[in-house]
């Protein structure tokens, strides 16, 4: 009976790695139809997955993406100014809301893997796989102990989104691991993507290699209640009947 239990826990596992992004969605759906909702620490409802593993086979979760202001974002994470009023076009409303007063955040992307004050990740990455192809090693680091105390320094709500991400290389392909600790579908995760993409693309480019995959890992991966209409809109395109309980994926 144990070593049952054992088989079916680990196929699940395995299955559970190899989820799609329209499985993610599936998963969205049903839990929308069946209400099962949570609640933030504003006490305002979400939908989530936690612990949520899945391959990036689409660019987006639900809606399409921004492809112009991805751009712009690219532009400023590439600026290392870490003063959200620099961002090309003007900083949009969710940047504003988690500034300090004087516009500045922690969650510049581009400081974080490329400035000598966070350490020159993405240089580290790059030396390590150009010399040791098979290294585990190569692993750009986002966030920092001190940000327990960063995320609210002089009036700003920025605590980093993005963990790690660690780079293999297997079978000539970049393998890319992003470990994120929360993860917004609607702008979160159709922008960092664009961002992860972009870097993974850079490195396969400067490692010469062939093609590249890339994995979400998110502590909470969720959609907040004024973005429901998102999950409305593919249930209706899906032509999913009324019924408020359906089966899970």
């Amino acid at each position: 009976m144990l070593l049952k239990w054992m088989i079916v826990t680990q196929l699940r596992e395995v299955k559970m790695f190899r989820l799609t992004v329209k499985e993610i969605q599936s998963k969205f759906i049903w839990n929308y139809r069946n209400e099962m909702f949570v609640t933030d620490k504003t006490g305002v409802r979400m939908l989530e997955i936690p612990a949520a593993s899945f391959l990036c086979t689409e660019d987006s979760i639900f809606g399409v993406p921004n492809e112009d202001y991805i751009e712009r974002e690219i532009e400023w994470y590439n600026s290392l100014s870490r003063n959200v009023n620099d961002i090309p076009g003007g900083p949009p409303e969710i940047w504003k809301q988690v500034a300090d007063k004087d516009g500045n955040i922690n969650s510049n992307y581009g400081w974080c893997v490329f400035s000598n004050e966070n350490g020159n990740q993405f240089t580290h990455v790059l030396d390590e796989l150009s010399q040791n192809p098979n290294s585990r090693r190569a692993v750009m680091i986002y966030t920092r102990p001190t940000m327990h105390q960063d995320y609210n320094t002089n009036g700003m709500s920025d605590f980093m989104c993005t963990n790690t991400v660690q780079y293999m290389i297997r079978n000539d392909y970049l393998e890319v691991i992003v470990q994120m600790r929360s993860n917004d579908v609607i702008f979160g995760y159709r922008n960092d993507f664009a961002w992860q993409n972009y870097i993974a693309k850079t490195l396969q480019d400067d490692l010469n290699l062939k093609g590249r995959n890339i994995y979400w890992q998110v502590g909470s991966l969720h959609i907040y209640e004024r973005h429901f209409n998102y999950v409305e809109e593919k249930i209706s395109e899906l032509g999913i009947g009324n019924s408020s309980v359906v089966k899970g994926p």
